[in-house]
């Protein structure tokens, strides 16, 4: 890895970094660039450079994955009914009988509805997020919401349960996010997070093949298991939870983006990768080979749970 010193890394400005890899924006098609991802040798995190920051509306279009109902789709709900299961579990840790819980970057409220149906405990649900259109649905579906930051977000209301899935690569700043979501957190209560790992076969095949944990431009800051947990720590977080799971979206994309320049199935710039015809089909059968190597293997995918430090906030 080339070191280049006049990149300061954007989660510890370390200027000990180095170029990674060079991609684009193979899902969406929102622009021609290519965008530099680097590593830095001190906290182990991939960093873009520069941060698009003057390009979110052109870079989240109104066909965002988030953004919309994926109800329908077979993935999908395979996908719902397995978080199902997880979020029952994290909230039988609860023995009150009012549970609120606040989700970051949770679009149209999606991971609320599926909480909601898995336990008639939750009394408030607290969606954040960029997206107004997004913001309508999850209104119209029960949730509160704010439109906006979660740096911006103000309230008096102390959340059990915060999630922060596929998010905390999606900012130019991590570790004020994570400490703004510590503020909201109840005593006993706990932050679910979920976040790409680099530290993965798919990456390593894909590394300089426009890798689809890269989310090009929309992957910031890309964490492995360590550099996660030191930013964690810095938060006066504590490990509840720590699983490897499967990365069956970053395998399709990288897939459908390499059969595309072998000429297998044609191009479609107007027509988003995530909702290619093959799209569930492969994702399907990468998780497959996700659940059968998770033993042996760290997968691209991280599973966080996470409570304050007791001996940190003391």
């Amino acid at each position: 890895m080339e070191t280049n010193n006049h990149i300061s890394c954007y989660n510890c400005r370390s200027n000990d970094t180095g170029h990674y890899a060079t991609a684009k924006d193979v899902e969406y098609f929102t622009d021609n660039d290519h965008y530099e991802y680097y590593q830095c040798n001190c906290c182990k995190v991939l960093f873009i450079h520069p941060q698009p920051l003057n390009k979110l509306q052109q870079i989240y279009p109104s066909n965002y994955y988030s953004f919309n109902d994926n109800s329908k789709s077979v993935s999908f709900k395979i996908k719902n009914k397995l978080d199902g299961l997880f979020f029952k579990k994290q909230l039988s840790r609860f023995s009150k009988k009012d549970i609120k819980v606040l989700d970051i970057g949770g679009g149209t409220g999606a991971n609320c509805d599926i909480i909601k149906r898995n336990d008639n405990r939750v009394t408030e649900t607290q969606v954040v997020d960029m997206d107004a259109t997004a913001g309508q649905t999850a209104i119209q579906k029960g949730h509160t919401f704010f439109y906006g930051k979660i740096e911006d977000f103000e309230t008096t209301v102390q959340y059990d349960l915060i999630l922060m899935l596929n998010l905390i690569e999606h900012v130019a700043d991590p570790e004020t996010v994570l400490k703004k979501a510590v503020s909201l957190l109840n005593a006993g209560g706990v932050i679910i997070i979920q976040t790409p790992n680099y530290n993965s076969l798919d990456a390593s095949i894909f590394r300089r093949k426009n890798w689809g944990g890269y989310h090009c431009p929309r992957h910031w800051i890309i964490f492995n298991k360590t550099s996660f947990m030191n930013l964690a720590k810095k938060c006066g977080l504590m490990e509840v939870h720590f699983s490897y799971t499967q990365g069956a979206a970053f395998w399709t994309v990288s897939i459908l983006h390499q059969l595309q320049q072998w000429k297998m199935i044609k191009a479609d710039e107007k027509r988003p990768l995530v909702y290619h015809p093959l799209f569930g089909i492969i994702s399907m059968c990468t998780a497959a080979f996700d659940f059968i190597r998770k033993p042996f293997a760290p997968l691209s995918q991280m599973l966080i749970v996470l409570k304050q430090d007791e001996k940190i906030n003391s």
